[in-house]
């Protein structure tokens, strides 16, 4: 049975122009192509790479982060498990007339339950180190990528002849440049699939899952069938503008405004160059629009071009993001990401309370003095202004 759906799945009509069969891609005469085999080594890579990110997280970026002045943040809160028990079974957000029902359990006032519940919640988002570990990471994987990128590819042709290809010229010879570099941009989505959980998690988040699972599939698919040009084309377009915008966020975790402003205008250019311009109207009309020249609509044709349609749609929401914050940028001299985490928005509301309480704290201990001030000094207060 599984022999069968084997053969039924790697049927030459679904994934090969009529002119191509997968005897012209086995090895000869010294020549390797490739293989869906091969992407095997990708899930021990993913697992390898988080564990050097969290070797560079913490002796590389650490460091850095604390030479920028940024700090863990530790916050403390007083042990209840009455409130525990509610914050994890019931809600991280209670409603009033549960804080009124806890309060009279823990025998404390409706304000403390509040302050408890704001504090704790806190504990669970991720602070500036975290965020400038993880952009730090992908900095500096960007970085090592796109040198990559353009080591592998400044020899080879530029242009993208994939319809060619199809049209019946010989398939060319893997590579062992090509094969590594596929295995690292592979084994790196991976472990950002493995890793969503404990990431920062942003309003884009489903965007990301999409994204991440549109290049895992489009990566996978355009090696079994051979399609490497496509491949690293599309991989090294999305590489080269993400440096920017990660060495961008850096910045601004580190309080760096003038240089995470510059950092972005840069990142905003290349991404509309590349990706609202280099990607649709080169590399999609070459595998969208050329290929009907030559030969007639297959299902590795329909399927290449869908997954590179999704991820244009994707560019497109991520340029509406980016418009945002450029015009936070222009006009309020000041970039937030606009896709912050929906944790934040509540930390933001916590933060106004808290300044809210305080304030009122002040102004109580302020009136109190005042009273306590004029009681202890009545003896000052004239004899003719004692109450008539």
């Amino acid at each position: 049975m599984f022999q069968a759906f084997r053969e039924w799945f790697w049927l030459e009509r679904y994934w090969l122009p009529p002119t191509i069969k997968w005897s012209d891609l086995e090895d000869h005469d010294g020549l390797v192509f490739v293989k869906p085999s091969h992407l095997y080594m990708t899930i021990p890579c993913a697992f390898l790479m988080l564990i050097i990110r969290h070797f560079f997280e913490k002796f590389v970026a650490t460091p850095i982060a604390k030479i920028f002045g940024i700090k863990r943040k530790v916050i403390k809160i007083a042990q209840n498990s009455i409130l525990e028990n509610f914050f994890k079974h019931s809600s991280r957000h209670p409603l009033q007339s549960d804080i009124y029902g806890l309060a009279k359990k823990c025998n404390l006032t409706e304000r403390q339950v509040e302050r408890w519940f704001r504090i704790r919640r806190n504990q669970n988002r991720p602070d500036t180190m975290k965020k400038f570990q993880e952009a730090c990471w992908r900095f500096a994987f960007y970085l090592v990528v796109t040198v990559a990128g353009i080591v592998f590819l400044y020899d080879k042709p530029w242009v993208y002849d994939l319809w060619e290809v199809w049209n019946g010229y010989p398939r060319q010879p893997l590579l062992p440049s090509q094969y590594w570099y596929y295995i690292l941009e592979m084994s790196f989505y991976c472990s950002l699939l493995f890793s969503l959980g404990t990431d920062v998690k942003r309003k884009d988040f489903l965007a990301h899952v999409i994204h991440h699972l549109a290049a895992i599939s489009l990566m996978s698919f355009s090696w079994c069938a051979n399609y490497i040009r496509s491949g690293t084309l599309v991989m090294f377009v999305h590489d080269v503008a993400d440096i920017w915008l990660e060495s961008a966020k850096m910045f601004s975790y580190a309080g760096w405004t003038q240089t995470c402003n510059t950092l972005f205008f840069i990142f905003s250019a290349i991404f509309f160059i590349s990706r609202l311009i280099i990607f649709p109207f080169w590399i999609l009309y070459c595998t969208l629009v050329l290929p009907l020249h030559y030969i007639n609509p297959f299902f590795s044709y329909i399927f290449l071009n869908v997954q590179l349609m999704v991820l244009q749609v994707l560019h497109f929401y991520w340029g509406y993001f980016i418009l945002k914050m450029l015009k936070r940028c222009i006009f309020l001299k000041n970039i937030q990401d606009v896709r912050s985490d929906d944790d934040d928005e509540y930390e933001e509301e916590d933060e106004e309370e808290e300044e809210e309480e305080e304030k009122e704290a002040t102004k109580g201990k302020e009136r109190d003095c005042l009273m306590n001030g004029l009681g202890a000094n009545r003896h000052l207060i004239p004899n003719g202004q004692h109450g008539h």
